[in-house]
């Protein structure tokens, strides 16, 4: 018999991962080997290679994806994508899969990575849904190989615990849990094109710009960078590390609470940039707008914070820390040793700009704080979203709630 995870209702099978794929006309494959494909075959304009660094939480990321030409990706046509697999990462966090789309079908499954392609017996939106079950991330993690860095191979795939129901229950599983996904992706295409048109107006006030000479302002006369603040009067303060800011958003979906140690402060209006290597150059970068007026938090050591002035709008400070002429600066201005390089708030600040028309800036701020306040309703409720489809996830998947009350519950929520 094989191994069960869920008690789960009498007329769902337990199979195992591969069993089930095998039976459905599927398999589960590791990506080509680093023999197959070398650092030379990488291109700059090609076809996205899936990486481990380029799986999220049942996404995949395509900023700064590695790219093979089409000649490479038919040489390694065994190893393409289609729609509906799942991969995964097989070093590292191995319990991170993303299901591939219909715009990622043709794309390749990189070195290091790991293809579980579902055959026909199972719904693959389901299938993802069950291997983000806490209950089966455990059962990977206790199982995976390596001491000091967990691996993953097709083995402990294929014998992962598998709870099958009847197609129809994996379909409503899969349709009810997906619609939760879908608003969130819309909330983020919303606040994607906020964050896109908001650049625009950036661009036009002319801060991108190199400066002239007769309209050429240091840059704090605009914004501080590393302001002080007093102690947080919270016993825990709330905090927020690295993996919390987005490569490519303004919002930080993320943080804890912990005592207060060292790092620097912040508080709403005010945007975080990582200044270490790779973090920096990724662009991870956040506007803090989750908190109680007043409120002060604490951040990682590798964080500037940067503050608008008072009369300048709070989000020119994200926009520009945003803006490509000044992470190229800041880039620049990075020292120490190779793989821990950093740039200090003080070389950071050193930096001109053609001085801002006033009416043009409260224009823009007028326009980026109606555009920022939707932005952080449309974030709350994606958190919300996300912490529904978290909570119906384990009782949909051991039976305890039906996909009928699971789907009037989704209904008062989308």
């Amino acid at each position: 018999m094989p191994e069960k995870l869920f008690d789960a209702p009498g007329d769902w099978r337990n199979t195992t991962l591969g069993a089930a794929c095998a039976g459905g006309g599927g398999n589960i494959q590791t990506g080509p080997f680093g023999s197959q494909l070398h650092a030379s075959d990488y291109v700059s304009d090609g076809i996205p290679s899936v990486m481990p660094q380029d799986i999220g939480d049942n996404v995949i990321s395509d900023l700064d994806v590695a790219r093979v030409s089409p000649q490479d990706v038919e040489r390694l046509a065994k190893y393409k994508l289609r729609s509906g697999d799942i991969v995964y990462s097989r070093r590292g966090d191995v319990t991170r899969r993303a299901l591939v789309g219909k715009s990622q079908e043709g794309w390749l499954c990189g070195t290091g990575c790991l293809r579980v392609r579902p055959g026909d017996e199972v719904n693959s939106r389901y299938l993802s849904y069950y291997l983000g079950h806490p209950e089966v991330r455990e059962w990977i993690m206790r199982h995976a190989v390596g001491a000091t860095m967990p691996n993953l191979n097709t083995k402990i795939l294929s014998s992962l615990p598998l709870v099958m129901p009847p197609r129809s229950d994996q379909d409503g599983i899969a349709e009810a849990l997906g619609a939760l996904d879908d608003k969130i992706a819309v909330n983020e295409r919303i606040a994607a094109t906020y964050e896109q048109l908001l650049q625009c107006r950036f661009a036009e006030l002319g801060l991108g710009d190199e400066p002239d000479g007769e309209s050429e302002i240091p840059i704090t006369d605009l914004i501080a960078f590393g302001p002080k603040l007093g102690k947080p009067a919270a016993a825990e303060p709330v905090y927020v590390d690295m993996a919390a800011l987005q490569t490519n958003r303004a919002g930080i979906p993320s943080w804890t609470r912990r005592e207060p140690k060292s790092g620097p402060r912040f508080m709403n209006g005010d945007t975080l940039m990582a200044r270490i290597t790779p973090c920096l150059e990724n662009g991870k970068t956040g506007y803090v707008d989750f908190m109680d007026d007043g409120e002060i938090g604490l951040g990682s050591t590798e964080f500037i914070v940067l503050r608008s002035l008072p009369g300048v709008p709070s989000e020119l400070s994200y926009f520009l820390a945003r803006d490509s002429r000044f992470r190229e600066h800041a880039i620049r201005n990075m020292v120490g040793s190779s793989g821990r390089q950093r740039v200090s708030a003080a070389d950071a600040s050193n930096y001109t700009v053609m001085a801002p028309d006033a009416e043009q800036l409260a224009a823009f701020g007028k326009e980026a704080s109606a555009a920022f306040a939707h932005m952080k309703s449309l974030e709350s409720e994606s958190r919300t979203l996300a912490a529904l489809r978290d909570t119906l996830l384990p009782q949909l998947m051991s039976g305890r709630l039906r996909v009928k009350d699971a789907e009037k519950i989704v209904e008062d929520h989308v």
